[in-house]
């Protein structure tokens, strides 16, 4: 395929000289920043007149927009919830002796960079105008700080290389911003208040009026500068916007910097009108006190902190080096775990596309590497998350008649929010990976609190949905479950889908277990009845499951051997890909597949299927996968790392890690693709290193793909740090901190205690 390759390789660092008009929103995309808190896209401070998306999002800030369908069917959510775009408060536009400054239309921008410093979270951008014998250098630096949540620090240097010119200055919060993703044109928010000071101003917004029960947000914004040369000359406030105008008249070589701060508070903190206020005040108070290059070596401090230990270092190629220092710098800027209230969009703060909702990509994907590289408690609120959102999915449940809990395909709440029938109410296999994620923290950590006290609640309720939506066919004395979407989302309504049979069995199998671990209290607490028991055990064994004999494979569903069976490799290019080229309707009779389905089960359950089983598996499967699904690539790359297909592990490790560098699926200027992110550390982990934890046994099997000269990174296991290195022809496993420990390295027990070292 050919790659779009905007930006420099470099291993820490995303940085080009060329102002890409035609690839604007891809840039943007790409150069994103954030903190967990608040994010945004890499747009300009100042006007920029050419294509563009403009936006910034706070977490946990939404609308539930009227759901519309054309026929409406009995069961559908009543409102399908996005994130909204919020106040533009990074609005700096600028003039050269009162002729504006706009890239797009510019004639002359010279020296132009931009740079996104992944070490220390940092945008930077400069580039030089000029016009009639006036010639005027711009550097813009601006982050969202790390160690004040709350804040957007911005500076802006001005350097004078020609003769004397005039720069003004009109810095915003301005809350005329829209969604692009729907509505047309609708704006989300209503103005509160708005004040106006010589140096700084405040805007404070609400959410528009909804005809459901969710609750409107309110967030205020509190913008401050600080400057030398520059003069503040006047303020004003017009509708949903306050502005502060500053000018500075600069001879040959002088400079001038313009400082701007912004403090963001929200009623998810603050549920009062006066203490978003209040608390806004004393924040920006507090950072007044620090300079800008003091909130910079903050800022650098938590990255480092966060780096120390989420670095993996792939040494001999550059691009694979970026690629997973990218995915980790964006994942680390959308969640770090530290609000129980948040989870991982699919688009994290670099988007609307998916809603900015929650999806089951979080417990599959996300779980492992938060595991890994942070602090427990930062997967445990994840599980939280889930826990405290129980009540919500009994509802999505009964929604359908059926009992039990049906976690939501798309949530901000924990009740359904989207209207796309086939995907909403048929790919219910994300049910299962709630289960699973349970089952992967307890299992990884060794803690069965959780598991026994909180976990048991999710399973039960569950394991209750699936024993009513399965039903039983007398035909084949089995039990089947129709009307299904897998995870190949190119197949809808189909009957019996593997994966999603299999999580289903594998759920009620893992709550039977966990139930003889609880109290008697406990039990009764979750009054599950001895009939309930004989029908989840009965499910378990009469679970029917679609097998080839002939080619000794497990069938995606019933039918699909019908389908005219053939490779992507048959496919013309300009076919790809097929979501942008076919037809709906032709990519459901097709036999290709967006994104593993029944290997996403055998990547689950690895130890319960054998080498062969896996092989003949992938051998089938794989060829028919166009990987449409930013998903799909690490379940491959990992699979194929274990069978020793090198070249294919390769491909598909530099599919995941460079998905969105490399615009592999030509979408990424909707927004990065946040939760497969986490895909090119599970490929090199995973995958290459060969860790496994299944029965909570640790242990690797590494080898080097012969384009890379090696690779090193650190795991947080059972209360123990180990970092382990792997070379062409030396595997070293370091013990940094904990007891000793007892794991295998290539099926071969060992106890580490210090440094261990296996030549291969």
């Amino acid at each position: 395929m050919q790659i779009k390759r905007l930006f420099d390789i470099n291993p820490w660092k995303i940085t080009t000289t060329n102002l890409n008009k035609d690839d604007k929103r891809l840039q943007e995309s790409i150069t994103s920043i954030g903190n967990g808190y608040m994010g945004m896209r890499g747009m300009f401070e100042e006007i920029y007149s050419g294509d563009n998306h403009q936006g910034i999002y706070l977490g946990g800030v939404w609308f539930p927009d009227k759901t519309r369908v054309g026929w409406w069917k009995n069961g559908y959510p009543q409102y399908f919830g996005k994130v909204i775009n919020t106040v533009n408060f990074i609005s700096m536009n600028i003039a050269i002796d009162d002729q504006v400054v706009d890239l797009y239309t510019e004639e002359t921008v010279q020296d132009f960079t931009l740079d996104l410093d992944m070490r220390k979270g940092i945008l930077e951008r400069s580039f030089t105008i000029e016009r009639n014998h006036k010639k005027v250098r711009f550097t813009f630096e601006r982050f969202v700080s790390l160690a004040t949540k709350e804040l957007c620090a911005i500076r802006m240097t001005v350097t004078n290389l020609g003769e004397e010119a005039k720069i003004t200055v009109t810095s915003s919060l301005d809350g005329n911003v829209k969604n692009e993703d729907s509505n047309y044109g609708e704006q989300f928010w209503e103005l509160v208040q708005q004040s106006a000071g010589e140096t700084g101003g405040f805007l404070m917004v609400r959410t528009i009026e909804n005809p459901f029960e969710v609750p409107r947000f309110t967030v205020g914004f509190e913008m401050n500068h600080l400057f030398s040369q520059f003069q503040a000359v006047h303020s004003d406030k017009a509708e949903m916007k306050v502005s502060n105008h500053f000018e500075v008249n600069l001879g040959k070589n002088e400079t001038a910097q313009l400082e701007k701060r912004v403090v963001v508070t929200t009623s998810r903190d603050y549920p009062t009108e006066a203490e978003i206020m209040d608390s806004a005040n004393q924040i920006t108070t507090k950072v007044k006190e620090k300079s800008f290059e003091e909130l910079k070596n903050e800022q650098a401090h938590v990255w480092e902190e966060r780096w120390h230990q989420a670095d993996v270092e792939i040494y001999g190629d550059a691009a694979a080096q970026q690629g997973i220092r990218f995915n980790l710098f964006q994942l680390f800027s959308t969640y770090y775990g530290e609000d129980s209230r948040l989870n991982i969009g699919p688009k994290g703060f670099t988007g609307e596309k998916y809603g900015g909702a929650t999806y089951w990509d979080t417990e599959a994907y996300a779980v492992p590497l938060y595991l890994a590289l942070a602090d427990p408690s930062v997967t445990k609120n994840l599980l939280l998350y889930r826990r405290n959102q129980l009540q919500e999915a009994k509802h999505n449940a009964r929604q359908q008649g059926l009992q039990g809990a049906l976690y939501p395909m798309v949530t901000f709440t924990g009740v359904e929010c989207h209207n796309e029938w086939e995907i909403t109410f048929e790919e219910i296999h994300r049910n299962g990976a709630i289960a699973y994620a349970i089952y992967n923290y307890t299992n990884y950590t060794g803690d069965d609190y959780y598991l026994k006290n909180e976990g048991i609640h999710v399973l039960v309720e569950i394991s209750r949905f699936w024993a009513d939506r399965v039903h039983y066919a007398n035909s084949k004395n089995a039990y089947m479950i129709h009307g299904v979407t897998g995870p190949n989302e190119y197949e809808n309504n189909v009957n019996n889908n593997w994966y999603t049979n299999k999580m289903a069995v594998w759920t009620l199998q893992y709550t039977l277990q966990s139930l003889n671990l609880v109290s008697e209290e406990k039990k009764q607490e979750l009054h599950v009845t001895e009939a309930e028991l004989n029908k989840w055990n009965d499910i378990v064994e009469k679970m029917y499951f679609p097998y080839d004999t002939d080619r000794e494979v497990f069938v995606q569903h019933d039918t699909f051997l019908d389908k005219d069976i053939r490779p992507v490799s048959s496919l013309p290019a300009e076919d790809l890909p097929l979501n942008q080229n076919w037809s709906w309707d032709k990519i459901l009779r097709s036999p290709f597949i967006k994104q593993a389905d029944v290997l996403q089960g055998i990547y689950f359950f690895g130890n319960e299927f054998s080498l062969e089983e896996k092989q003949r598996n992938f051998d089938f499967y794989e060829p028919l996968t166009v990987h449409e699904s930013s998903l799909s690539p690490c379940v491959h790359a990992i699979l194929a790392a274990e069978l020793r297909n090198e070249h294919k592990a390769v491909e598909m490790y530099e599919r995941s890690s460079r998905l969105d560098l490399d615009n592999y699926n030509n979408d990424t200027e909707d927004g990065l693709h946040i939760t497969s992110m986490t895909g090119s550390w599970l490929a090199i982990v995973q995958g290459f290193a060969g860790m496994r934890t299944f029965d909570g046994q640790l242990s690797f099997a590494p080898f080097i793909p012969e384009k890379w000269d090696g690779y090193s990174f650190h795991i947080s296991y059972r209360g123990r740090l180990i970092y382990v290195e792997a070379a062409k022809n030396t595997v070293r496993l370091t013990l940094k901190q904990g007891d000793s420990i007892d794991l295998n390295l290539y099926e071969e027990k060992i106890t580490l205690s210090s440094t261990y070292s296996k030549n291969i």
